[in-house]
C-alpha cells in the first residue's frame, strides 16, 4: 500500500509534468480520499473531466470546481499531507 511519502512524490511528479508516474502512484489506493483527490486532479490535468469528476466524488468532499488552477490544487493536497 502506498504511503503519504508516495503521495508527496506523486504530487512532485505531477508538478514537474510527469503525469504518468504520478498517475501510477495515485492508482495504488482507490479507497483513500486523498489518493482519490490526487487522482481527480490528475485527470483534470489530462483533460478528462468525466473521469476527474468520478474521482472527485470519491475524494470525500472535494469538487471539480474547487480550484481553477490544478497546480494550486496540487499544492493544497501537499499542504494537507505535510501539516
Amino acid at each position: 500500500m502506498a504511503s503519504r511519502e508516495d503521495l508527496i512524490r506523486a504530487i512532485d511528479l505531477a508538478v514537474d509534468g510527469h503525469w504518468s508516474g504520478a498517475h501510477e502512484i495515485a492508482q495504488q489506493d482507490e479507497a483513500d480520499p486523498i489518493f482519490c483527490w490526487l487522482h481527480a486532479v490528475l485527470h483534470k490535468i489530462e483533460g478528462d473531466a468525466a473521469n476527474a469528476r468520478y474521482w472527485y466524488r470519491r475524494s470525500g468532499g472535494q469538487s471539480y470546481e474547487g480550484y481553477a488552477d490544478p497546480k494550486a490544487e496540487l499544492s493544497a493536497i501537499k499542504a494537507v499531507l505535510t501539516y
